[in-house]
This record gives structure tokens, C-alpha cells and sequence, in this order.
């Protein structure tokens, strides 16, 4: 049988989609839009599952699933295919980004309802309403492929991927941003993974988006047989993308601390508050290596209002010796401000202490609600009982701390969140970190996947800069990350105790790190916005 033959007997066969098209019954026809509605409400929870997989079964739990998410926006992209107006377009992109947003950050309501004493009605309006105006911006993308979307496939792909882009980047700069659950953290054990030291998260959110319509679009491979190759050459690429530039600067010992403070005695004078001062302060005295890191307000009083000799005893502590602390407390006063701080300690005799004897890092990118409250919204705070709600920022690109030939780059909570707010201390690669140190305290939202994804968000920057980051976290995860993004030490969650391992620093700058350090995310806003504008004028003509 002729490869003619074969072609005309596929070509002749009728498509999925061709048969739905000739569906004319009315009643048929609203059967097909709920089937089509809950095929995206479907895959838009699968996209959700997809960034950290939330099961004990199936898959490896907690870990990104690539495949999956190259399916969910696949099946997404195949139904805006299937629209005959931008109205439905609008419709569908909503619907898939609400059931994915709600899917992401359904934790919130631990940390609202369980510890916030927000009403459980209230605390699910208020994720619902969080999600679905997020979901705007990508039901606004969705409705623009629509009207906008070429003939051919892989110029439909291109526009896609752009439009997403155009979306996931509104997210991460609007209203301070909150771009969690983005889908190029899927991709972090996958081929595309190794692009994160070209174009970072974002850029990896557009490939992934790119494949995803491509994907969508197999069944016209009688007409654009270049979408293969394509896919082949772009998962190819990928291979000599992740090669490595940055060298060793040599091995710090670290010991990290993760004291499973429950959050809502954290702050209570009669149980956590002196659990966490006794707890912390013994391995503060007791650590051995040359680093100690303890988590988010380990110490949740200002150093005036600790007891007494308490913070004058850390201080000596580490005025002397072969040894330094980094640990998140608050600083500040009601007349200067109040700001969530990890302080360094280190002994007087290195020559960074005799510039400086007390080191500071001021949490730049605070979390609205928990940490400042948004104009015209005191009457939301006023309902929970949160302490610690209104913190003034601190400076983006502040200094490292030096120590033992490394400099050590805090960031703080989900600060890590905000690769492009990280590379501010990557301009000069004199002065670059070659450590990166997370303190976290995200025991507001329970065990929960949320650890995994805050796991998921860390493992990626140290991709895209090719640094190692040790996180000493309240709960977990506890862990020490090298520069490949593998986890090499890790303590278990919810549990109280102590890590000490060994990270290797790296110098060197990775291409995303370089362009982003100074042009911020211009070029992909620019990129982006330039291939839809080409799609609209070739649809003008």
C-alpha cells in the first residue's frame, strides 16, 4: 500500500472535532458546551496537581509533573480552538485559571480560617474571589488567541504562548504580585528545566505554553508536518541549554534549624514564645559548624523585649571564634518602623565585622494582609487576629553577608517567589551571592502541598542562577539545595530538629541572570507584546 494511498484513507477519516462541529440539535449542542466547560475545569485542575503532586499514589508525591502540565494546557488550547467567537474564548480561559488558581492556593484557608479566625464562609469567598480575579488575566489571553489566533499551527502556537506569557507576567507585577503555582515551576525535572539559566520561570512558562499548543494542533499533521520536528529540536536544545558556566568557591559547613513551633502558640507568652527562646537559643549556643541559620521570627520578639541578657548572650556568643548566625527576627521601633529582619552575628575579628558588627537583611517583597495592609482594606485585617500585620519594605539588591569566603543572600518567605527582585545583587559578579539562604515560616498553612511548592519555587532559582539555597524553615522543608536543583539534605516536615550538612558555593553568571539584573522583565513584556502585535496586523490584512 502506497504512502498516497495511506494519506488519502487518514485524510479521509472524520476528526473529533469535525464531528462535534456537525452536531445540530440544540439540545446536543448544550450538552456539548457542559462537556467542553468541564473538560477545562478538568484540566485546570490538573494543571494545579501538575506544579507539585499533592498524593501518596500514582506519581512520586510532592514532585512536578511536566507531562501533565503539557496536557492540561493542551487540552485547554484544543478547546480555544474549537470556539467560534472570543465571548466563548473569554469564558473557557476563565474557567480553566479559576479551577487552577483556587487548585494552587486553596491553603490560604489554613491560614485564614484555622489561625486567621476568619469565618470558613468568608475565608472560601475570599480564595474564590482571590482566584477568579486572577483568573482575568488569562481569560483576557484566551479571548485575544481567539480573535487574533493565525491559520497555521505553529504561528497559533507562537501566539499562544505569548498571550500566556503576557498573562502569568501581569500576575507577578500587578498588586504586588502573587505568581505561585506558575506553570514553568512543572517543568523543574523536565528537558525544558535546563532553559532556566537562559530565560528563567517565565520563559520556561512560555516554551511550556509553545509545546502545549503545538500539541494541541497533532491532528493536522497531514498539512504542517513541521510541528515534530520542531518539538524534537526544541526538547534537543534543552540538552546543551542546562550546561553549567559557574565554578565551586568552596564548602561551608551549615547547621539549620527548624523548631515546629505550632503557629497558633508562636506568639503566646504562656507556650511558644518561651518554647521557641529556649529551643532556639540552645542551638544558637550548642551549633558546632560555621553557619547557623534559624527560620522566620525564630525569635518572635524585638531585640528590646527579649529577656534580659538574653540578645546580649547571642552577641557574645558569636563575637568570637570561627562561627556565624543568620536569624530571623523582627527589628525596629514604633518611631522608625517595624520590619521582618534576618540579623547576622559573626565575630568582631573578620574584617566585615569591623565594618559592620550587626547585619542586616529587611524582607523587600512583603505578602499583603500578612505583612502591610492595602489601602482600603483595614476592615479584612480587622476580622482575623494575625500579630505582626503592617512591616515597613526593605531595599531590593542589599548586600550579601561575608563569611568564610562566601556571601551569604538572605531572602525571606516567599521572597524567593521573585527571581527578577533576586537578581539585583547579581549586577556586578564581584559582589554576586554565592549562597543563597531562605528563611521561611509557612506553618500558617498547615502540612500541606503548599511546602511542596514553596520547595518547587526555591529548587528554581537555583537553577536559574546557579546557586545553591539552604531554607531553615518552622516546618519544612528544611533542606539544602545545590546548584542543579537537587535537594541533597533534607530534615522531615512537622518535625523538630536540627540539619547539618555541607553546600558548595558557585561564582559565575548564567545568561538569565545577567539580561534580568538589568532590564528586569522588559525583554519578555517587549517579546511577548511584539509577536501578538504582528498576529494583529496579519489578521488586519
Amino acid at each position: 500500500m502506497g504512502r498516497q494511498t495511506i494519506d488519502s484513507m487518514v485524510s479521509a477519516l472524520p476528526t473529533l472535532p469535525a464531528l462535534l462541529e456537525h452536531i445540530g440539535h440544540p439540545k446536543q449542542r448544550q450538552e456539548l458546551s457542559r462537556l467542553r466547560l468541564a473538560l477545562v475545569l478538568i484540566a485546570g485542575c490538573a494543571q494545579a496537581l501538575s506544579i507539585a503532586w499533592p498524593f501518596p499514589w500514582g506519581l512520586a508525591q510532592g514532585q512536578p509533573v511536566w507531562g501533565l502540565q503539557l496536557l492540561a494546557l493542551g487540552m485547554l488550547v484544543w478547546q480555544l480552538d474549537r470556539c467560534t467567537g472570543w465571548k466563548q474564548g473569554l469564558a473557557l480561559g476563565w474557567s480553566f485559571a479559576s479551577a487552577w488558581l483556587c487548585g494552587i492556593f486553596w491553603w490560604l484557608f489554613v491560614s485564614l480560617h484555622v489561625y486567621g479566625g476568619l469565618a470558613a464562609p468568608l475565608a472560601v469567598l475570599a480564595i474564590v474571589g482571590l482566584a477568579i480575579f486572577l483568573a482575568t488575566y488569562y481569560a483576557a489571553a484566551c479571548a485575544a488567541y481567539v480573535a487574533l489566533a493565525p491559520a497555521t499551527r505553529l504561528r497559533r502556537a507562537l501566539v499562544f504562548a505569548a498571550l500566556w506569557l503576557l498573562a502569568e507576567l501581569a500576575r507577578v507585577e500587578f498588586f504586588t504580585g502573587f505568581p505561585w503555582g506558575e506553570a514553568g515551576y512543572a517543568h523543574l525535572d523536565g528537558l525544558l528545566g535546563d532553559y532556566a539559566r537562559w530565560v528563567g520561570v517565565h520563559g520556561i512558562t512560555f516554551l511550556a505554553a509553545f509545546v502545549a499548543a503545538c500539541f494541541a494542533g497533532l491532528g493536522q499533521f497531514r498539512r504542517q508536518r513541521l510541528i515534530v520536528p520542531v518539538i524534537v529540536l526544541f526538547f534537543g536544545l534543552s540538552l546543551l541549554a542546562g550546561r553549567p558556566n559557574s565554578t565551586p568557591t568552596g564548602s561551608l559547613d551549615v547547621t539549620l534549624l527548624q523548631g515546629n513551633i505550632p503557629q497558633d502558640e508562636k506568639f503566646q507568652p504562656g507556650s511558644g514564645l518561651p518554647t521557641a527562646l529556649r529551643w532556639y537559643g540552645e542551638q544558637l549556643r550548642d551549633a558546632k559548624t560555621a553557619l547557623v541559620v534559624a527560620p522566620e521570627t525564630a525569635l518572635p520578639l524585638l531585640p528590646q523585649q527579649l529577656p534580659e541578657g538574653y540578645w546580649n548572650a547571642l552577641q557574645t556568643r558569636f563575637a568570637s571564634g570561627q562561627q556565624a548566625a543568620l536569624i530571623g527576627m523582627p527589628l525596629g521601633s514604633y518611631t522608625e518602623g517595624y520590619a521582618n529582619a534576618v540579623v547576622g552575628l559573626r565575630p568582631a575579628a573578620s574584617a566585615a565585622a569591623a565594618q559592620a558588627p550587626l547585619y542586616r537583611f529587611d524582607k523587600h517583597h512583603l505578602v499583603p494582609f500578612g505583612e502591610f495592609v492595602p489601602p482600603g482594606f483595614r476592615w479584612f485585617i480587622d476580622l482575623m487576629h494575625i500579630p505582626l500585620g503592617d512591616f515597613k519594605r526593605g531595599a531590593l539588591g542589599q548586600p550579601s553577608l561575608d563569611w568564610q569566603g562566601q556571601r551569604l543572600a538572605p531572602n525571606i518567605c516567599y521572597e524567593d517567589l521573585f527571581g527578577e527582585e533576586l537578581a539585583a545583587a547579581f549586577v556586578d559578579p564581584a559582589s554576586a551571592p554565592t549562597i543563597l539562604v531562605n528563611v521561611s515560616n509557612i506553618a500558617w498553612f498547615g502540612n500541606t502541598v503548599a511546602i511542596d511548592q514553596h520547595l518547587a519555587i526555591s529548587r528554581m532559582r537555583t537553577l536559574e542562577f546557579e546557586r545553591p539555597m539552604i531554607r531553615a524553615t518552622n516546618t519544612g522543608a528544611t533542606v539544602i539545595i545545590n546548584h542543579r536543583g537537587e535537594v541533597t539534605h533534607a530534615l522531615p516536615r512537622h518535625t523538630r530538629g536540627v540539619l547539618v550538612g555541607e553546600v558548595e558555593g558557585r561564582q559565575g553568571i548564567t545568561p538569565y541572570a545577567w539580561w534580568v539584573s538589568r532590564f528586569g522583565l522588559w525583554p519578555l513584556w517587549l517579546g511577548a507584546a511584539g509577536l501578538v502585535l504582528l498576529a494583529w496586523l496579519g489578521r488586519r490584512r
